[in-house]
C-alpha cells in the first residue's frame, strides 16, 4: 500500500491549545510571561530568509494563534492580502513545518476582517476565545470561523489524466479541477458533478487521496481520484481556458521541469501538485 502523502498545508503547526482559549486568566498570563507576535509584511505573515515565520514581543495581542515550545505565539487582528497570487512567491520560500502555521493565521485574519457584525442582528461583535469565536454583545450569538470545503480531483482513464486551465494560470499550467461543495451534497457526488460540469465526463469509484488547507481565504481542498467511464470531453469555457488528457510519461516530465514537457505543473505548495506526484508514485 502507497502512504497517504502530507499536502504542503498539511501536518499538525503548533499545539493549538484549545484549553487556553476558554481561560481568560491563563490566557493574559501566559502574555504577560512574554508571549511572541506574529509580524505581519504586505498583509501576509513575514518570512525570513531562512523560510521561517517572523516573531517580535507581543504589543497587541488579539488573537492566539497556540503554543510553540510552551510560549504563546499570538496575532493582532490585521487586514490580510486580497491577492492570492501575489503571496505566491511568499509561500514558495516558506518551510513546510511553518506552512500549517501560516495558513491558521492568514485564515483566521481573512475571517475577522470580514465578521465584525452580527449575521443574526447586525450589531458589531467582539472577539472571544482568544480569537477563535466572535460575540454579539446585543442577540449573544456565537460565531465561528468558517472553513469552505473544495474537491479538487484527477480522473483518470487508460492511464492517462485530465487536466485543465483557468485563465488567471501561468502561461502552460495545468492542473486538477476543482469546485466548492455545495449543501446537502457529499465529497463523491461533488467529484461527479464538477468534472462533469467543467469537462463533460462521467465517472465512477471516487476515493479520497488526501486534503489541505488553502487559506485564501479559508477552504479545505479535498483531494480525490476517480476512474472516467470515457475520455471525450466537453470544456466549459466559463470555467476553463482548455483541458486535455496527459499520458504519464507527460506528467512525470512536468514534474521534473523537463523543458520540452507538454505544461507547466502546478507548484509544490498546490494540493494539485501532492496529487500527481501521489499517483505516479502509487
Amino acid at each position: 500500500m502507497h502512504l497517504r502523502p502530507e499536502p504542503f498545508f498539511s501536518g499538525p503547526g503548533i499545539d493549538r491549545a484549545d484549553q487556553v482559549r476558554v481561560d481568560p486568566a491563563r490566557l493574559a498570563e501566559l502574555i504577560a510571561g512574554g508571549a511572541s507576535q506574529l509580524v505581519w509584511r504586505d498583509g501576509l505573515p513575514a518570512i525570513g530568509p531562512d523560510g521561517r515565520i517572523e516573531w517580535e514581543p507581543a504589543t497587541s495581542p488579539d488573537l492566539f494563534l497556540g503554543l510553540q515550545g510552551g510560549e504563546a505565539r499570538v496575532s493582532a487582528a490585521v487586514q490580510p492580502h486580497t491577492n492570492a497570487r501575489a503571496a505566491f512567491d511568499t509561500i514558495g520560500s516558506l518551510t513546510p513545518d511553518e506552512a500549517p502555521l501560516f495558513a491558521a493565521a492568514l485564515s483566521l485574519a481573512w475571517w475577522h476582517w470580514r465578521h465584525h457584525f452580527c449575521a443574526n442582528c447586525g450589531a458589531s461583535t467582539v472577539i472571544e476565545r482568544g480569537g477563535w469565536s466572535r460575540v454579539c454583545p446585543q442577540c449573544s450569538a456565537q460565531h465561528f470561523p468558517r472553513v469552505d470545503p473544495v474537491v479538487i480531483m484527477l480522473a483518470e482513464h487508460d492511464g492517462r489524466l485530465l487536466l485543465g486551465r483557468q485563465p488567471q494560470y501561468p502561461a502552460g499550467r495545468y492542473s486538477a479541477l476543482a469546485g466548492f461543495l455545495e449543501p446537502g451534497e457529499s465529497v463523491e457526488a461533488a467529484v461527479a458533478r464538477e468534472l462533469h460540469e467543467e469537462a463533460g465526463i462521467r465517472v465512477a469509484d471516487v476515493t479520497y487521496i488526501a486534503s489541505q488547507p488553502w487559506p485564501f481565504p479559508s477552504s479545505l481542498m479535498i483531494g480525490c481520484h476517480a476512474r472516467a467511464l470515457d475520455d471525450a470531453l466537453t470544456i466549459d469555457t466559463t470555467e476553463l481556458d482548455d483541458a486535455r488528457w496527459f499520458t504519464r510519461e507527460e506528467i512525470a516530465a512536468s514534474l521534473t521541469g523537463d523543458p520540452q514537457a507538454p505544461f507547466q505543473a502546478p507548484p509544490r505548495f498546490a494540493i494539485a501538485r501532492t496529487l500527481l506526484e501521489h499517483w505516479l508514485a502509487a
